[in-house]
């Protein structure tokens, strides 16, 4: 007798046969009543949900972070208070690739981050670099849209990038990162993560300053030349999913310090930089980093489509101690990341194990598709039945005033704000003389392909040369433009 357990209809109930439909004698039609074949054939159609727009492949693991140091002079946020230990779940991806792109495309990488606290889930969902390409959400959709494919033949366009990346100036600094190698990272372990935006954070006392998040490898930054990136995307398209998952099954957890700069909340109004201006960072000399703890990954998830094809990520995810900021692309973030999730993969996908808080969930939501943890009366509040009750003292300390006219704008420029100054100081200080032979020949690659027009170039060449003289005049030469 098999002790293998017995095949089931999806209801449970015993299946009738896993390799033979239901037919009228062995060589006639099949019949309407094979409710198993149905559901087989039904489900089969339907097990592909929508891929996300953006971010589409990618891979993930659990693990911990433990808080080391004492920050409550500056949030009362569970999860940041010293000996704390939080459960998290850490989602990596390509940006603009589709589910069958390579990991190694030149692209940023998602950084996205589920920590599973005492208050409920905080997400915290950024990417490999601590700045974007854009500063205002009217241009998201657009950005991406260049990245994708066109629309009379359905491929990518090299051209596209190019002419939306000369007429937005503020990507400069984002394209930078990009066409150097940390645009084509060794690993997903061997980078750094980036929260991006600014937050607030607010103490016990109502006090309020402002953050930013860095999770800084301690394997060691290593990345790839744009020939080995090419070379491994031709041999092995999903390197990233498969070196994660290898390393944390033989026992190498990788691990990341947690470090934050704080800004003090007065300080943001006459900042040389816009401190909320996504396209900007806070130079380490005016607000340096401080360890705070780090994070481990240790555990693989045993379900790829339940666990991370399914996992959503929100920054609107708020714990008690941190709020959101004014950082325009954040606020549009806030709407717009629940909002895919809820298109995506349903309704109530909060309840799905890998997006479900670790704590007990008392809403007034009710009903939809897919619901299996649904409340009982009383369905709505204010009620006078013993009904869950906000508590607003938690979030005393979020509140901050500000004024001004409904208006259509650029953020109001501060005294150094430029879009060119971080980038140059980028290439002038940071880069090495191979970082920058590198990143000419990234970007004369990329800006050669057959579709790329002379006056796109051109204007590649402005961008550049925008950025620093000698840069720009290797690009002119690289593209043979005077």
């Amino acid at each position: 007798m098999s002790n293998r357990p017995t095949s089931t209809t999806d209801a449970g109930i015993p299946a009738p046969s896993d390799e033979f439909s239901l037919s009228v004698g062995p060589n006639g039609p099949l019949l309407l009543q094979d409710h198993y074949l149905i559901q087989k054939m039904a489900h089969f159609n339907r097990e592909r949900v929508p891929e996300r727009v953006v971010h589409a492949k990618g891979g993930g693991a659990y693990g911990v972070m433990r808080i080391t140091e004492d920050v409550s002079q500056y949030t009362k946020a569970d999860l940041f208070q010293k000996g704390k230990e939080t459960e998290l779940f850490l989602r990596f991806s390509t940006v603009a690739g589709e589910l069958g792109s390579a990991d190694t495309a030149r692209d940023p990488r998602g950084f996205a981050i589920k920590f599973y606290t005492e208050h409920g889930n905080y997400d915290i969902v950024g990417n490999n670099t601590p700045i974007f390409f854009i500063r205002d959400p009217q241009k998201f959709s657009d950005f991406i849209h260049s990245q994708k494919r066109r629309a009379d033949n359905h491929l990518h366009d090299n051209n596209m990038q190019w002419d939306f990346w000369t007429l937005s100036p503020e990507s400069a600094h984002q394209v930078s990162f990009l066409m150097t190698d940390r645009g084509t990272p060794k690993t997903w372990r061997n980078m750094h993560g980036f929260g991006s935006h600014t937050f607030l954070w607010y103490n016990a006392a109502g006090e309020k300053f402002w953050v930013k998040y860095h999770f800084k490898t301690e394997q060691g930054i290593e990345n790839l030349t744009d020939a080995e990136a090419k070379a491994i995307a031709a041999t092995d398209p999903d390197h990233h999913i498969r070196d994660l998952h290898t390393a944390i099954a033989r026992g190498d957890h990788p691990s990341w310090t947690v470090n934050v700069q704080i800004m003090p909340f007065e300080a943001a109004a006459d900042y040389r930089f816009n401190p909320f201006d996504l396209t900007k960072v806070w130079p380490h000399v005016d607000y340096p980093e401080i360890t705070i703890g780090r994070f481990t990954l240790n555990r693989n998830p045993v379900n790829y489509f339940a666990e991370v094809e399914q996992s959503g990520f929100e920054p609107s995810n708020l714990v008690p101690g941190v709020g959101a900021s004014p950082d325009k692309m954040l606020q549009g973030r806030l709407f717009s990341y629940p909002d895919t999730h809820r298109y995506r993969i349903g309704a109530n996908y909060q309840q799905l194990p890998v997006n479900a808080p670790k704590v007990p969930v008392h809403s007034y939501n009710r009903d939809g598709s897919m619901r299996f943890a649904n409340g009982g009366d009383p369905v709505y509040a204010p009620n006078s039945l013993n009904g869950p009750v906000a508590d607003p003292s938690l979030y005393a300390g979020e509140d901050y005033h500000l004024t001004g006219d409904i208006v259509r704008s650029a953020y109001c420029r501060h005294a150094e704000d430029d879009d060119y100054v971080q980038p140059r100081a980028l290439w002038e200080n940071v880069l090495s003389e191979t970082d920058r032979a590198h990143m000419v020949g990234n970007i004369v690659a990329h800006a050669s392909a057959p579709e790329v027009t002379t006056d796109t170039k051109k204007r590649v060449v402005e961008y550049w040369a925008n950025v620093h003289k000698n840069l720009g005049e290797s690009v002119a030469k690289g593209l043979g433009v005077a």
